[in-house]
Formats: C-alpha cells, structure tokens, sequence
C-alpha cells in the first residue's frame, strides 16, 4: 500500500508560493497533500500597486482569495508560522505543529519601515496596500511642492518598482498640475536596478531623467523629522513635501530563529536547486540569497520566484514518483518598466551570465504598457 505524503508551502500567498502549491497539486497523486500556509486571506498582486498609488487600480480588482485555491485540492491554513524546525520539517501554525515531508519556505521578505527613525510616521510605504492607498490620498489633495521617492536600502524587491513610480507619479502630476510639483529620487544604492548589470542601469537612468526626474544615488538615509518635512542622511539633508519610500527589507524572524539564514541576512540556497542546507527543504523568492557571477545577489522579483516556484515543484513530484529531477533554474528573468504616458519598457536575460548579466531593456512604448495590463490580467486568472 502506498502512503500519502505532505509538503508544506510556507507564506505560500505570493507569487512563488502560489505558483509552487498550484503546480506540485497538478503534478502530484491525490493521496499526497499540498498544504499553504500563510497569515493573510488575500493573494496581492504586488506590481499592480504601482497603479493602486496614482489611482488606476482599486484593491478588489488586484487581489483574490486564497481560498479559491481549495477548489484545485490545496488545503489552504491561514496563520502566523510562528516556529519552524527545518530538520524534522516541522513548523507551528495557530498553536499546533504540523509535519511535512518537504517544506517550500516562500515567506518573503518583512519590511522594516521602524528600522529608520521617522520614516514610518513622514510617509506612505510603497510596498504595501495600505501604503499605496495612502500615497493616492495625499496625491489628491496634493497641490504642488517637491515630491520625493525614496529607497532606504540598496537591496529590495522589484528593485525596478520607485524608478517605475517616481515616472508615475511625474505623468500624473504634469498632466494634474503643469510644473507646480518636482519629483526627485534618493536612491541607497548606486544605480537603478544594479544587479541586471551596467548597461540596463544606465538606460533605466537615462529614461528617469529625461522625463525631468532628479536622481540622487548613494544616499544612505539615517532619520527623517515628520514634522518639519526633512530628510537626513550620513552627509546631507533635504526636504520634501510628500514622500513615498521604499523600506528597509529583512528575513522574517521565524527563519532566522530556525538557523536557516547566512551571513548575507538571508537564506542561502543551492542557485539550480533551490535546495537549503536541510534535507528537504526548500526555500524561493525574497527569502533567499543567491549569488551571481558579477558579485551582486540575484534580484528579489516576482518572476524569479515564479520560475524558482516551476523548478522545485517539478522536481520534488519527479523525486516523489521515483525519477530523475531534471529541472534546473537558470537565472532568466524579466519585468516590465513602466515610465508614465502611457508607456513601458522591457527588460530581460540571464542574470547568471559571467561576468556581467547578459540583460537588453527595450525602450518605453505603448506596446510594452499593453503588455504588462495583460500580464497581470492574464496571472490572476491564470492563478485564481
């Protein structure tokens, strides 16, 4: 008689977690059981919550029920993951633990707005529902003055995402207000989206200044004073009028109190596998660390995660059925750039080619904004 087994999907309401449980379910026989767990009911579609901030998007219309999963045969658990033994494979849900015979830890990374004194009270946190909604309140009642996007740490998901809204907000605001309204970026990191290599970095800056954005990089930022509307950092200060930012990213506390995360602050993982330092775990997505041949760490994107979600269902199914896992990741990515108008580029290549990404950015049109519309139209049919 054959014996069911269980894989556990831990955070499994993002990209990558949907896309894991949803593939090892269709490859998997019904005895197996696909379990997610994740502490929220709502999948987000994140990319979208760049529309969300200048009013083109409301939040029904990017985000679905992680129950609708049920109906494909994945048993959906909504909780804290608030333990995890990764060598027994055994982590703690709502007060009771449960056991899996593999664990996939999509958990993401937790953002940190408190880690920088003011900056959770001075702005709205781009990276989240409520921090986008907020950001197209104030843009409503906003009437003219210097607008500031701002990343406080070099590393961070979709690393295209403030690029991609400080040209929103700019297209909004010329069109709303004329030039009553500046917008800037202050960036932590050198250049835009550093880790698709030099090439894409310049012509990402070139598309943000031509559009009248002032760009200032290697700003590390060290307080903010809400009240008289001033950013400070290690050698300058500004003001700004309204500010949006982007957060210092860190590995949840559940994966670092469970041994699993290195030297780099995240979880390190085989770069083809997937595969962590335990036995039969797993870990995809912004949780974990992989290094790249030009010195940089892999990217934090949603396509990442999804093809790395493909790589290890497939594997693990094949390993379950006795075969040979023959699905490797291999670095390819891509992601739309939106730049306002209308308009959007598009990015793509292998980020583990040496020494530097082999990456091409096509330049903004029509054609690549239409291209991600149908994009995320298409992922949450697909998906839900």
């Amino acid at each position: 008689m054959q014996t069911s087994r269980t894989v556990l999907v831990l955070g499994g309401g993002g990209v990558g977690g949907v896309v894991a449980a949803t593939r090892l379910r269709q490859l998997l026989p019904r005895r197996d059981r696909v379990v997610l767990i994740d502490r929220e009911r709502q999948h987000l579609f994140q990319p979208s919550l760049l529309w969300l901030a200048v009013g083109r998007r409301r939040p029904e219309r990017i985000q679905r029920p992680l129950e609708r999963l049920r109906r494909k045969g994945i048993e959906v658990l909504t909780g804290e993951v608030t333990d995890f033994a990764p060598e027994a494979r055994r982590v703690r849900v709502n007060g009771a633990e449960i056991t899996g015979d593999a664990v996939i830890v999509s958990l993401g990374a937790d953002l940190a707005p408190d880690a920088v004194p003011g900056l959770e009270d001075a702005g709205h946190n781009l990276y989240t529902l409520a921090g986008a909604l907020g950001a197209w309140s104030a843009l409503e009642h906003f009437r003219g003055g210097r607008v500031v996007v701002l990343t406080a740490a070099p590393a961070y998901r979709c690393p295209a995402a403030p690029y991609e809204a400080a040209m929103l907000l700019k297209d909004y605001l010329q069109r709303r207000n004329g030039g009553a309204a500046t917008v800037e970026i202050f960036a932590a990191e050198p250049g835009p989206v550093g880790t698709a290599g030099p090439d894409v970095s310049a012509a990402v800056r070139g598309v943000v200044e031509a559009r009248g954005i002032a760009y200032h990089p290697d700003h590390q930022l060290e307080a903010v004073d809400p009240a008289a509307r001033r950013l400070h950092f290690k050698d300058a200060a500004s003001a700004y009028h309204l500010l949006i930012y982007v957060p210092l990213h860190r590995a949840p506390a559940v994966v670092q109190q469970a041994g699993l995360v290195g030297a780099s602050g995240w979880i390190p993982v085989d770069a083809h596998s997937l595969q962590t330092e335990a036995p039969g775990v797993f870990a995809i997505g912004d949780v974990t660390s992989i290094p790249i041949p030009s010195g940089k760490a892999l990217s934090m994107a949603g396509v990442g995660a999804h093809r790395e979600a493909e790589v290890v269902a497939e594997n693990l199914a094949a390993e379950w059925r006795g075969r040979t896992p023959e699905r490797a990741f291999d670095g390819v990515g891509a992601c739309f750039i939106e730049a306002g108008s209308g308009r959007a580029g598009y990015g793509s290549g292998n980020f583990y080619a040496a020494p530097v990404p082999a990456m091409w950015l096509h330049a903004p049109s029509r054609y690549w904004h239409l291209g991600k519309i149908l994009f995320e139209k298409r992922w949450l049919w697909k998906w839900f």
